[in-house]
């Protein structure tokens, strides 16, 4: 087969698509982003007829993704680590129903947070779960472990998940395909109940489960995904998780550790292999790009005084990327230090974009909501965070998905009126819906700006699932017509927003304000687009 010079996410959907997948379900969000529009760009893809719709959100997408597997069919979900919080009812549950066509859940963490709220590590999740997880450790095994996953899901019955972490995730490398697998035809769960989570019922299934996980060690006792290396030196034993293997090698001529090591890349832990480690080391370090999930597990395992460095104990820190500098440093190797960047580069927030609708929205948001006090404005997660920023210094919160309207609800509860909501298109539908009829029952006096910009802006513009809708939403949520306002952003419309405004804060109940106008960036392309077409 030919050989593709590939990012790890992109690896990980040619090896789906490559190992008979018939359905992609996402939401996008950075780091995971590239495998779903990977797949929507493929003509491979396409010939297939293999679905790669967005979804409204990673819950839905979790759904989806469970009810093609239902019908028999090879399904992925893909979402960044926050993500998985919003689709954790329904992936919790996948654990219980099982599968019917192989189901692989993967999940791009990002630690160092370089564009997410937080640095939390999947894996607790598929321990939590019980359910196997694969961790490449470059793009080839990216490119494997989706293509082969669907197998293990099916042999066991169950949902497999895929850790990678943004370096992985947004790093090149050769790939080698193997040969395509078909499509399943398709079958429907031979036991009728086994997707009904009665009690009765679901507690059958956990035993399942439950009886599933010593079969899952052995499997990790044999994956090839999981090796043990000898060496000499057995002062210290190393244990290398998924990329992280790759930041300690590149600490030795010809990669080749002087250590005794072990490479996971298959949950949960191999045991055999991590008593032979204990066994013949005077001590272990524990390498984890993400929480010091093996290293809790390996203190609790052994509980026999045997000293265990990581990020516990302050040999690799606790937060942030791991390195091949940190990994020299915590094995006492000489660590490779670049120059200094000079003082005469400063450094350079981010911005919102020369012509952006969210601007317009903000300059009149600030000068309408001013004579009512300050820090009574919720935001929301999307390019318009940006509003937290100089020279706006607009909004005061940005936590999750969809909580600045509910945020706004409880401050106005709390007697901060009036209280305003500012939420993108996109997140709107994805999680803010449920929000805004919270507060049409209980009449909160909030305002609520939806900054629609009829995309996904700040993953790169993908379709919203907003575009075209939001005023028939809220006006079926329960918002009274007349307060629902609709007007479009632009300087020369400054005095039309700010009166509107100022109506709607006064105003004593639900009042939702659309500044519709689309995206600078996709109005960019889609113009460069049209042109080309019209040469044509």
């Amino acid at each position: 087969m030919d050989k593709l010079l590939l990012l790890g996410a992109e690896a990980i959907a040619q090896g789906a698509i490559d190992g008979g997948m018939s359905g992609i379900y996402a939401y996008p969000g950075t780091p995971s982003t590239e495998i779903t529009e990977y797949v929507q760009k493929s003509k491979l893809a396409k010939q297939l007829n293999i679905h790669s719709n967005w979804s409204a959100n990673e819950k839905t997408a979790m759904e989806a993704g469970l009810g093609m597997s239902y019908a028999g069919k090879r399904a992925m979900v893909c979402m960044k680590h926050v993500g998985l919080n919003v689709a954790a009812d329904a992936f919790m549950n996948s654990a219980i129903t099982g599968v019917n066509g192989g189901l692989i859940i993967t999940v791009a963490d990002d630690p160092s947070m370089h564009s997410s709220q937080n640095e939390q590590d999947s894996r607790f999740y598929g321990k939590f779960a019980m359910i196997p997880v694969l961790e490449p450790s470059n793009q080839q095994e990216a490119y494997e472990m989706a293509r082969k996953g669907f197998e293990l899901s099916e042999k066991f019955r169950t949902p497999v998940m895929i850790r990678i972490t943004t370096r992985l995730s947004h790093s090149r490398y050769g790939v080698e395909r193997s040969e395509m697998l078909p499509q399943r035809d398709g079958s429907l769960p031979e036991d009728p109940r086994q997707f009904v989570l009665l009690p009765a019922i679901a507690r059958k299934r956990y035993k399942m489960l439950l009886d599933n996980q010593e079969p899952f060690v052995e499997e990790s006792e044999n994956t090839s995904y999981n090796q043990y290396f000898d060496a000499d030196d057995k002062s210290i034993g190393i244990i290398a998780c998924g990329l992280a293997y790759n930041y300690l090698i590149e600490n030795f001529p010809g990669n080749k550790c002087t250590h005794p090591l072990l490479k996971i890349g298959q949950y949960p832990l191999p045991k055999k292999m991590v008593d032979r480690l204990n066994k013949e080391c005077d001590k272990l370090l524990i390498l984890e790009d993400g929480y010091p999930i093996v290293e809790e597990s390996l203190k609790g395992f052994f509980n026999n005084g045997k000293e265990i460095k990581g990020r516990l104990d302050g040999t690799l820190p606790r937060d942030g990327e791991l390195n091949p500098t940190l990994v020299a440093k915590a094995l006492g190797l000489e660590a490779k230090s670049g120059k200094d960047v000079p003082s005469v580069v400063s450094n350079r927030p981010p911005e919102l974009c020369s012509g952006c609708s969210h601007k317009d929205v903000y300059e009149a948001l600030n000068f309408s909501i001013s004579k009512h006090g300050e820090k009574r404005v919720f935001s929301d997660i999307g390019c318009y965070t940006l509003g937290a920023l100089p020279p706006f210094n607009a909004i005061n919160s940005c936590v999750d998905m969809g909580a600045s309207i509910t945020m706004a609800i409880g401050a106005s509860d709390a007697g901060l009126i009036p209280a305003v909501a500012v939420i993108g298109d996109s997140t709107f539908t994805h999680s803010g819906m449920t929000g805004l009829l919270d507060a049409v029952n209980k009449k909160s006096p909030i305002t609520v700006i939806i900054s629609d910009n009829s995309t996904v802006g700040m993953t790169g513009g993908q379709l919203s699932s907003a575009t075209g809708k939001l005023h028939k939403i809220c006006e079926g949520l329960g918002v009274e017509p007349e307060h629902i306002r609709l007007v479009e952003p632009l300087k020369k419309n400054h005095d039309e927003l700010v009166n509107i405004l100022n109506e709607e804060l006064e105003y004593k109940g639900v009042s939702v304000i659309i500044a519709e106008r689309e995206c600078i960036q996709t109005l960019t392309r889609r113009k460069k687009l049209e042109k080309i077409e019209k040469k044509n």
